[in-house]
């Protein structure tokens, strides 16, 4: 018994440091930027990751000035799920939390702010790429088609800026801040500094910096999960999450741009392979883009009828090449090509789609090839033919006997069986004028 008891002890005594250790640590993840794919992967998988790792607190830093709207949703529902106190922290002086930076802070357990920061504009122009709802047009006289198209476009944008609001209000009422402010914010695009937050109950601290913000959470209540959690931040250790390489590789090809542009290269590259098997780099380079391509799409708000129309055109340009259709196919493609580009991304966040020049290159670039296939699908139409039976049409050769009816006569190296309606002598020059089967008809050529 005293052995057990001795055992206890021991482990005791050995648990307690590791134990006090887990719960003396707070994890710091960074974002510096517009809330992208990469970055809400980055926050998400940082929150699963300080909570395995047994820390007591993450620190959410950002400076933002908004982003998409799929993209912050990820973070915000990353957040609610958290099994930790998540604390947003707008910092430094200078940094913003604006438009979907305001959903992020609104979601945090806490939110602090350091002096010289702002939060709100958070209207939601990357749902519905309107900006501000427009002022109500006067009434003076019999609407117009164009006011009627006006007015389903503020429709929209009003069922818009009405699911926003009650999105950052239901969030508001979760933390206990201020709801009413977080309709305005929506509605009008308000916007407030550290100081302003602070008093209008928009935010819960404001610290000049991360040991000012820990020494205020020191002591602090928490809500989680029904229950009320203090904080204990002495003798606190700050860890830093650093972006691994899948978010750094994500941050990349995750610009439409770049995706955009390997989407074309894996398709092509491949393509080329298929037509001339062998050459090997054209299809490990387009196997390579195509995935690194299809890695990003899963994190993009993609329009698939646009990603479609894409690959169809390219498929209408490539038959082009094989069965020349004289325009039909090509054109066709090149206009499928287009459209798909422009409306392959599904946003209108300004900023964020894929830029017009970089499509008009690729169209015009795709455009010549097309025309090129074309033009030489016209001159190979003009040329004689080279080979089969046709090439022996106007062939001449060389009578190997004399004969007016049947005989024998070189052509192309070859003896053949020769009708003639002339009479033909040994050695003479002749000419195929048409082909039965295995017999050439000829006629004797006229000796200069």
């Amino acid at each position: 018994m005293r052995n057990l008891a001795s055992w206890l002890l021991l482990l005791t005594v050995l648990c307690a440091p590791l134990q006090s250790g887990a719960d003396t640590r707070a994890v710091l993840i960074e974002v510096d930027g517009a809330i992208s794919p990469a970055s809400s992967d980055f926050v998400v998988r940082g929150i699963d990751k300080a909570a395995d790792s047994g820390a007591a607190l993450v620190l959410l830093q950002i400076n933002t000035p908004g982003g998409l709207d799929g993209a912050m949703r990820s973070i915000v529902q990353g957040i609610l799920a958290s099994p930790l106190p998540v604390v947003c922290y707008v910092a430094p002086s200078g940094a913003r939390a604006a438009s979907a930076g305001t959903y992020i802070l609104y979601a945090c357990h806490i939110a602090a702010m350091a002096p010289g920061t702002n939060l709100g504009a958070a209207t939601p122009v990357q749902l519905g790429g309107g900006g501000l709802p427009k002022p109500p047009k006067p009434a003076t006289g019999p609407e117009s088609a164009d006011d009627a198209t006006d007015d389903n476009d503020d429709a929209m944008q009003h069922k818009l800026v009405n699911d926003a609001a009650a999105y950052l209000r239901s969030l508001a009422q979760l933390r206990g801040r201020n709801a009413e402010w977080a309709r305005e914010t929506v509605e009008t695009g308000a916007s407030l500094s550290a100081g302003e937050a602070l008093k209008a109950g928009v935010i819960d601290l404001v610290a000049s910096d991360l040991d000012d913000l820990l020494a205020q959470l020191n002591g602090y209540p928490v809500e989680m999960d029904g229950k009320t959690l203090t904080l204990d931040t002495t003798g606190i250790t700050v860890t830093r999450i650093e972006p691994d390489w899948r978010t750094r590789l994500l941050s990349v090809i995750a610009d439409p741009n770049i995706t955009y542009i390997l989407i074309l290269i894996g398709i092509y590259g491949l393509i080329f392979e298929f037509y001339n098997p062998g050459m090997v780099l054209p299809g490990v380079v387009g196997a390579i883009s195509l995935l690194l391509a299809l890695f990003a799409l899963q994190v993009l708000p993609v329009n698939y009828a646009g990603l479609a129309l894409l690959m169809l055109g390219i498929a209408f340009m490539v038959a082009e090449a094989f069965a020349p259709s004289f325009g039909a196919l090509g054109m066709g493609g090149l206009i499928a090509f287009l459209i798909g580009s422009i409306i392959l991304i599904d946003t209108d966040m300004p900023g964020y789609g894929i830029s017009l020049p970089l499509i008009l290159t690729f169209t015009a670039v795709s455009g010549l090839f097309f025309l090129g296939v074309i033009g030489l699908a016209i001159k190979a139409r003009g040329r004689p033919v080279v080979s089969g039976q046709e090439e022996m049409l106007g062939a001449t050769g060389t009578a190997l006997q004399d004969f007016s009816e049947l005989g024998r006569v070189r052509i192309h190296g070859e003896s053949w069986q020769a009708r003639t309606e002339a009479p033909v002598r040994r050695g003479q020059s002749v000419r195929v004028t048409r082909i039965d089967g295995l017999t050439l008809h000829v006629e004797p050529q006229q000796e200069n």
